[in-house]
Order: structure tokens, then C-alpha cells, then sequence
């Protein structure tokens, strides 16, 4: 989900892991999103010539902020080129409480609440104050419910990275891609790719759990697959987001904390 994904303290926003081995750099070094590499001068060569051969990244480019906009939370997303310190399981699982009840996760499941309620996505809700209420409970829930399962107990169980690298070089295709794939392809907590069980197994869970408090008519496959597959849109998109935020940040807001 969008607070899931699909994102409070800066040493848990933003990290990497910090190789212990030539043969874990290397493998680091193949991750499309792993820091750009530093090229060595000569020996002899002039001040000038060592500046111009260490490139560096260009202001606040691929920086990202602890909220997109002041508002949405940001708290999982690595600026491009950053290495820090794998996440703790405690770590994780207290990210994962933070973006379940920011204020900002109580009002985004009061907006989509509105809109379920008017577009009767939940007949057996009804409508009214009573109706609202129970469309609001049952999408925070929701949203609490997957944020646990693919934010903390799935990466510490799996040993998974679920915060979000940014790339933030490349053309918008590619950037686009990588962004929407991120819920398919994670890094382990040694810094590898792996398959991102944490997300697809972790949301599936989290929808057949949800099946439990709906009424019996949604309790059916067919529903806890239609969540499912929502959740990991969702996140596909919130990965996007994340991605291009700290382009628009610096065109439009030139680069506001």
C-alpha cells in the first residue's frame, strides 16, 4: 500500500550495506543501483586531474527527503549513491509500525475510505456515518495489516532489504522500470539481489489475513487475489514516486527538506 508502500529516523531511511568481502563488492557493484563507481588518477597526476578522473554527485541529485511533499512518508527510500548500515530486525519492524500510524497513513485511509464509500465498493458496509466508519477501519487494517507482513516480519525472516534504492541516473524508460520492478527484485541484507519475497509473498499473506474480518460474500479467492494484486500495484507505483521525487524536488522546490 501507499504508506506501506505501497514509505522515521534518518539513520533507518536511508542505508546499504557495507560489503565485508572483494567478492560482496563485486556483486554490489552489478546492482543497477549500487553507488557509482570512483575513478582513480595516475600516480603523479596533477590536483586538477584527480578532481576531474573522482566524479561526484551533481547537488542534489537522487537526494531524498524524510516526506514527499511534507506529508507522505518517506522514511524507507536511500538517496542515489548512498551507502550506510543494513537495518536491525528491531529497525524494521519499528519502520514499519512508524509509517503504519504517521498521521499521514490515518488520513490517506480516510481519503480512500471516502472514495470505497462513494463509488459502494462494499454494499454490506452501507452508507452514513456507521457505513464510513466501517470503511475506514476495515483500509486501515489493511494497510497496518501489509506494512507488518512486507516491511517487518518477511525481511527479518528472509534476511531482506525492503527499503527502496534510488537509482537517479539513466533516461525516464529506465529509471521508470527499475522503479516499478522493485517489487520483484529486492536486495538481501548482504547487499545481494534477490527475488522480493518480502513484497509479493509478505502482500499475499497480508490479503488471505484480511479475508478474516470482511464479510463472508469477500471472503472468497477471487477477492483476497484482487487485493493482492492492488497492494503490489500500488506499491509498484509508490516506487515510482520515490524515483522521480527528488527531480521534482529540485525543479519545483529546489530541494526543500
Amino acid at each position: 500500500m501507499f504508506v506501506c508502500a505501497c514509505t522515521l529516523a534518518p539513520s533507518l531511511a536511508m542505508a546499504d550495506s557495507d560489503p565485508p568481502a572483494s567478492a560482496s563488492t563485486s556483486a554490489s557493484a552489478s546492482l543497477p543501483d549500487a553507488p557509482l563507481p570512483q575513478t582513480q588518477a595516475p600516480p603523479g597526476a596533477s590536483t586538477a586531474a584527480k578532481s576531474a578522473a573522482t566524479p561526484t554527485p551533481s547537488g542534489n541529485e537522487g537526494k531524498q527527503t524524510k516526506r514527499i511533499l511534507g506529508i507522505i512518508p518517506n522514511f524507507r527510500s536511500v538517496s542515489a549513491d548512498q551507502k550506510l548500515p543494513p537495518e536491525t530486525a528491531k529497525e524494521k519492524f519499528k519502520t514499519a509500525a512508524l509509517e503504519s500510524f504517521d498521521y499521514s497513513a490515518v488520513t490517506f485511509a480516510a481519503g480512500q475510505a471516502g472514495v470505497a464509500q462513494a463509488q459502494d465498493s462494499y454494499p454490506e458496509f452501507r452508507q452514513g456515518a456507521a457505513g464510513y466508519g466501517r470503511y475506514f477501519w476495515h483500509t486501515f487494517a489493511d494497510q497496518t495489516d501489509e506494512n507488518l507482513w512486507v516491511q517487518g516480519i518477511f525481511p527479518v525472516a528472509l534476511h531482506q532489504d525492503s527499503r527502496y534504492y534510488t537509482l537517479g541516473h539513466g533516461g525516464f524508460v529506465k529509471r521508470g522500470a527499475y522503479s516499478f520492478t522493485r517489487v520483484l527484485i529486492t536486495r538481501t541484507d548482504d547487499g545481494d539481489r534477490a527475488p522480493n519475497y518480502s513484497e509479493v509473498v509478505g502482500a499475499g499473506v497480508a490479503s488471505a489475513i484480511s479475508a478474516a474480518y470482511y464479510p463472508s460474500v469477500y471472503q472468497t479467492w477471487t477477492k483476497i487475489g484482487q487485493r493482492w494484486l492492488t497492494n503490489v500495484i500500488i506499491d509498484g507505483v509508490t516506487f515510482s514516486v520515490k524515483e522521480f521525487w527528488p527531480d521534482v524536488n529540485n525543479a519545483v522546490f529546489h530541494q526543500k527538506d
